[in-house]
């Protein structure tokens, strides 16, 4: 069957047209990146999409949205729009329809993706288990955290969480340091707020703080560029450090979730993952004391498929509608 899978955050919703196999394979059409800034709603840049495929479309729609999935409303926290789950038939003409999480979409993502969809970083080079809890983590303008459990004869559960927002735990002084920085703004520091692609911001600055340079302010995609090309030294120092605060917190989250394995998602872990492999990443995520030995048997992946939560959000519409 063909449906609409959409994939909607902050910035851009993408939507392509899927087609499900009856062995349930999934193919994805060439997607589309609509700015959300540029439309009044959903339903707006839905019209927008039918257009450009001819003024047609599927009457089944899997959606992916940044943000809670439950109750009658939903609301993003970096875009105006909201949905109404209920009035989604009416207002885009569907018979079916699936609204999942995002990060539960790249759960989907994970469960379902072939072993040519992901690269090693750290563990051994096996490939990811086909039994057992994946933790996910994927640092982007927030950070996602999900797990996957699987029955070794294909069957999977996937269960997204705001893991994201536990404590930041510092491991050195400098992380001591940042951590001061952001107890200034916030009462409470999540990981969120370093592992992020934001949290460069307040890395970088702790950083200048400690060398008592003069801060001079600039934003995160700027840091970003400046740190993963060395033209700026403090912004790379920053960049490494984010690395080994993403390899504590996976590490933490794989603990807690009783992993068998571990993937890194998200936007920016694909655009890092050069520089995940040089940094210390791998160290900090086995660094756990006495269980040191068991995280370094962990195998860690960095999934690659370019439209994870496209892909899932219409895996999640297959496993509800049609299993």
């Amino acid at each position: 069957m063909q449906l609409v899978t959409v994939d909607i955050g902050g910035t851009h919703a993408r939507f392509a047209l899927a087609k499900v196999q009856a062995d349930g394979a999934i193919e994805l059409g060439e997607p589309a990146t609509l700015h959300t800034r540029d439309h009044a709603s959903f339903q707006t840049a839905w019209e927008d999409f039918a257009r450009m495929q001819g003024g047609s479309l599927p009457d089944a729609v899997a959606i992916a949205v940044a943000g809670p999935v439950g109750g009658e409303v939903i609301r993003f926290t970096n875009n105006p729009w909201i949905i109404r789950p209920a009035l989604i038939p009416e207002k885009l003409g569907t018979a079916r329809y699936t609204v999942v999480n995002d990060f539960g979409a790249v759960g989907h993502a994970v469960a379902r993706a072939g072993d040519e969809h992901f690269v090693h970083l750290a563990g051994p080079e096996s490939s990811l288990p086909a039994s057992g809890t994946l933790s996910i983590v994927g640092p982007g303008t927030g950070l996602g955290v999900a797990h996957v459990w699987r029955d070794g004869q294909g069957a999977y559960r996937v269960q997204p969480t705001e893991g994201g927002h536990i404590d930041f735990a510092p491991l050195d002084s400098i992380e001591d340091a940042i951590l001061a920085r952001l107890r200034q703004r916030y009462r409470r520091v999540s990981v969120e707020r370093v592992v992020s692609g934001p949290g460069l911001v307040d890395i970088y600055e702790a950083l200048a703080g400690m060398e008592g340079r003069a801060i001079q302010p600039s934003d995160d995609k700027t840091l970003w560029q400046l740190g993963l090309s060395g033209e700026d030294s403090l912004a790379a120092a920053a960049v490494d450090r984010f690395c080994l605060s993403l390899g504590a917190v996976a590490g933490d989250i794989a603990l807690a979730q009783g992993a068998s394995g571990v993937v890194i998602a998200g936007g920016l872990g694909l655009r890092i993952r050069d520089t995940l492999l040089r940094s210390g990443f791998a160290e900090r995520f086995r660094a756990k004391g006495r269980f040191s030995e068991l995280m370094g048997a962990l195998p860690v992946k960095l999934i690659t498929h370019p439209q994870p939560g496209l892909y899932g959000a219409a895996a999640a519409f297959a496993a509800e509608h049609l299993s």
